[in-house]
């Protein structure tokens, strides 16, 4: 299993904490996590507040009970693990196999579900890890249901020099996930990336962590 060192839980102990008033506002919301993790933490933290959620990460592990269904899957090509993914269907409970997303193009991610599956949508300490962000952002949009939201967490540009100290000098967090980041994000390039999915349209942006970590929700508007 993944060790997750102390600075890590500390960092997403955080993240929590500023998405979980989002997802409260909710009565029993479909929920959506991607990239769950290995412990799915958040599904497990707000699993009082909704009525189903389900969680997909390549590290995901098996878990199913009443409310949680997370499932193994992969995002996108560069993560042709060949493995199988489980993957039970909102709403009628049924189990199928699934096989991750190993798709040549690396501009294209497929999630597993149906069009307006979910209320919510979670990605915290995702984006940044993504070859193709407007894809993913794209494939949100289309599993949202009308004025459903999307709530994300990414690092800004400030933060890229120390989340490199504290990894690869201090070794406080996993040297793995900071040499995978592909880019740092501000409130601009977030404005430039919704501008390419028009139905998601920007909520809130707000920085934390000192001004090294973005803050997004943004909503699915209504047809017309």
């Amino acid at each position: 299993m993944i060790q997750e060192s102390i600075f890590d839980k500390l960092l997403r102990k955080m993240r929590l904490a500023r998405v979980l008033p989002s997802i409260k506002i909710f009565k029993n919301p479909r929920l959506l996590d991607i990239g769950c993790g290995f412990e799915a933490r958040l599904l497990r933290e707000v699993e009082d507040y909704i009525a189903k959620g389900v969680g997909i990460d390549y590290k995901a592990p098996e878990i199913h009970t009443d409310k949680i269904c997370t499932f193994g899957y992969v995002f996108e090509s560069k993560h042709e693990l060949g493995l199988e993914a489980s993957n039970r269907q909102m709403g009628g409970g049924q189990t199928q196999t699934t096989q991750p997303n190993t798709q040549s193009n690396p501009h294209t991610i497929t999630l597993p579900f149906e069009n307006e599956s979910f209320e919510i949508v979670t990605m915290l300490a995702v984006i940044e890890h993504l070859h193709a962000p407007i894809a993913m952002l794209q494939e949100i949009e289309r599993v949202l249901v009308p004025n459903g939201i999307l709530l994300l967490t990414a690092p800004s540009h400030a933060a890229k020099p120390v989340l490199e100290f504290l990894s690869y000098r201090l070794r406080l967090i996993d040297e793995r996930e900071i040499r995978d980041h592909k880019r740092y994000y501000n409130k601009r390039d977030f404005i430039q990336s919704l501008a390419q999915v028009p139905r998601l349209k920007l909520i809130t942006h707000r920085y934390f962590q000192c001004g090294m970590n973005n803050f997004l929700k943004a909503q699915k508007c209504c047809d017309g």
